[in-house]
């Protein structure tokens, strides 16, 4: 892929993507056949209702992040590309078509996320639950959730963890300082207390979270996050460049040098993170199934 553009902070004009954020555009694969999938089935995916990056080389190799409830957000994140407004009533058929589709791309290990539904009672956590079973009866499949903060309210937590996901995700997305710009309507110490919650009440079950860099926050503001996640014991890291999905959304403020990436990962191994992702393209589902099979790993050699 050639150079990229996007607005300067500064200036408001054009500036290019530096030559780490350059990808190339992977040969097709599964591409055809997952589009297929998701269409047929009326799925929708996070790959493409956030713009993710890697949706090209995710897509290839046969894989996708589905996101149910819908695609309509009824919060406005200043960072996410997703569609916002008044969602749609749930789709009651959807936790089956979610678990057929897993079993036609004949995947071994499924992310699902959500728009988040705070017009729903429990947030959709029952949804979630759903979704998760179907899954399960459907395919021998790992799955992993990455959940919205359903308002704080620890009885919907409660109902996805207890479906014992291999996985309990949510992201605290960015650095306190920064919430009332970029996440208006999230609260940071109700996403870490989701965090902590699950990995007090579910200790079987893997807890995760992670961040965008590049928003203007300081070193010892991530640092300071990630110190926060480890004392709510949540086991796994990730670490990414944010990216202006659009000129709609907060601008890139700076863009991180892979070597401060290397850092971060570095001292997530030493805050004991059992596995830290971080680098301009990490993304909270990319390459999940990696960083699963890497905390299990080392949770092994340490006899956790």
């Amino acid at each position: 892929m050639g150079p990229q553009e996007l607005s300067s902070p500064k200036s408001g004009g054009p500036r290019r993507f530096p030559a780490w954020l350059r990808k190339r555009i992977p040969a097709e694969g599964q591409s055809n056949a997952v589009r297929a999938v998701l269409e047929e089935l009326r799925l929708a995916t996070v790959c493409s209702s956030a713009r993710c990056p890697n949706i090209g080389e995710c897509f290839a190799c046969g894989t996708a992040a589905f996101m149910i409830m819908g695609d309509t957000c009824m919060r406005r994140c200043n960072f996410c590309a997703v569609k916002h407004g008044a969602p749609a009533p749930l789709d009651a058929d959807e936790p089956a078509r979610v678990a057929e589709a897993a079993s036609r791309m004949r995947l071994s290990y499924v992310v699902v996320t959500s728009v988040t539904r705070d017009d729903l009672p429990d947030g959709g956590a029952l949804h979630f639950r759903r979704t998760v079973e179907a899954i399960r009866r459907r395919t021998n499949a790992s799955v992993e959730v990455l959940t919205p903060d359903f308002r704080g309210v620890m009885d919907s937590v409660e109902t996805v963890a207890s479906a014992w996901p291999a996985v309990y995700n949510h992201n605290v997305e960015t650095v306190p300082r920064l919430y009332a710009a970029i996440r208006p309507q999230a609260d940071y110490a109700r996403s870490v207390r989701v965090l902590e919650y699950v990995a007090s009440r579910h200790p079987s079950v893997r807890t995760k979270s992670g961040l965008m860099v590049g928003l203007g926050e300081s070193r010892d503001e991530v640092l300071g996050v990630m110190h926060d996640l480890r004392r709510a014991g949540c086991r796994m890291l990730t670490i990414g460049q944010y990216l202006q999905p659009s000129r709609r959304q907060a601008p890139v403020e700076r863009f991180v040098t892979p070597e401060e990436f290397d850092n971060y990962r570095r001292e997530g191994e030493a805050m004991g993170f059992a596995a830290t992702a971080a680098g301009p393209f990490v993304r909270s589902s990319y390459r999940a199934v990696n960083l699963t099979a890497q905390a299990d790993a080392t949770s092994q050699e340490n006899g956790v």
